[in-house]
């Protein structure tokens, strides 16, 4: 399989070679964003571009930067699109539909989104392991059916985006019926609701699904049974433009869809956050162990 896919990259055939075309590629500000970043720099810098990469990004930024030309391509998220960028409501619960209808919209903006890679990054909520072993929540559902009795017992805690942005906390509660204090909120910087909910200060946190810290601190992520949250699948946005003088683009990015998991973007996210592995050297050690670089 490894040898198959590296064969795949070597027959994609274009004068970027020779010439070295440059591509901008973008990131945005969070570890996940760094290493699918350093993944598709890398590939791209085999394949024979030249890469300049603007990472670090907030969503906005990095959206702005590719619909004004600043940004040939980064990776994001079929929700965040869906939701953020295009201004959708209608709530889609097959991921694959969301990803035709997110292209065929984002189409009228010069913008297309590659094959989907089966990670799916939702926002979440967790709870401490001993809380699940005590309470017995499976779902969203259950935690709020009994959160509505005693309002006061828990605390939780959201990033500030979470905390504003449409399809965030406040659109949960209301959508699951949750009638709860505004003091019973707690909002903090993004990833500190792990050293919060650790630390007791919080009870219950806002998770993202691949986040490694979810198992590094022993949480138990509790079931969107109503499907409240978008999918947010990961899939690489490219202008069109560049797509179209470049399209070797869509084949060397493939192995990622082909291999990339959720399991794999856990470990390999655990392997930055928890273990302190710069982002470009867990890319570069994951597309070797592939073959798909030297």
């Amino acid at each position: 399989m490894k040898k198959l896919a590296a064969l795949m990259l070597v027959v994609v055939f274009s004068l970027t070679a020779i010439f070295g075309a440059t591509l901008t590629v973008g990131a945005k500000n969070f570890s996940e964003q760094y290493v699918l970043g350093n993944l598709a720099s890398l590939l791209l810098e085999e394949n024979g571009f030249n890469v300049v990469e603007r990472f670090g990004l907030s969503s906005l930024v990095a959206r702005q930067g590719l619909t004004t030309g600043q940004i040939d391509l980064y990776p994001d998220y079929t929700g965040t699109a869906w939701v953020t960028y295009l201004g959708q409501e209608e709530l889609i619960t097959d991921p694959d539909e969301l990803l035709e209808k997110v292209r065929e919209l984002d189409a009228e903006n010069g913008i297309v989104w590659l094959d989907r890679i089966n990670a799916n990054n939702t926002y979440a909520l967790a709870i401490r392991q001993e809380d699940y072993e005590k309470y017995g929540f499976e779902t969203l559902s259950d935690l709020v059916a009994y959160w509505n009795e005693h309002p006061k017992e828990f605390v939780v805690g959201v990033g500030y985006e979470f905390y504003e942005r449409p399809d965030g906390f406040f659109a949960f509660a209301e959508h699951y019926g949750l009638d709860i204090p505004d003091s019973q909120v707690s909002t903090m910087q993004l990833g500190l609701t792990y050293e919060a909910i650790a630390n007791n200060k919080i009870d219950i946190a806002m998770v993202f699904a691949t986040d490694p810290k979810i198992l590094r601190y022993n949480l138990h992520v509790l079931e969107d049974d109503q499907n409240f949250w978008p999918y947010y699948h990961i899939s690489y946005a490219v202008r069109k433009d560049t797509l179209d003088e470049y399209p070797e683009i869509e084949e060397i990015l493939r192995p990622l869809t082909l291999y990339l998991n959720q399991d794999i973007l856990i470990r390999l996210n655990y392997r930055v956050d928890v273990e302190g592995v710069e982002p470009e050297v867990v890319a570069r050690d994951y597309l070797e162990g592939l073959g798909l670089i030297d």
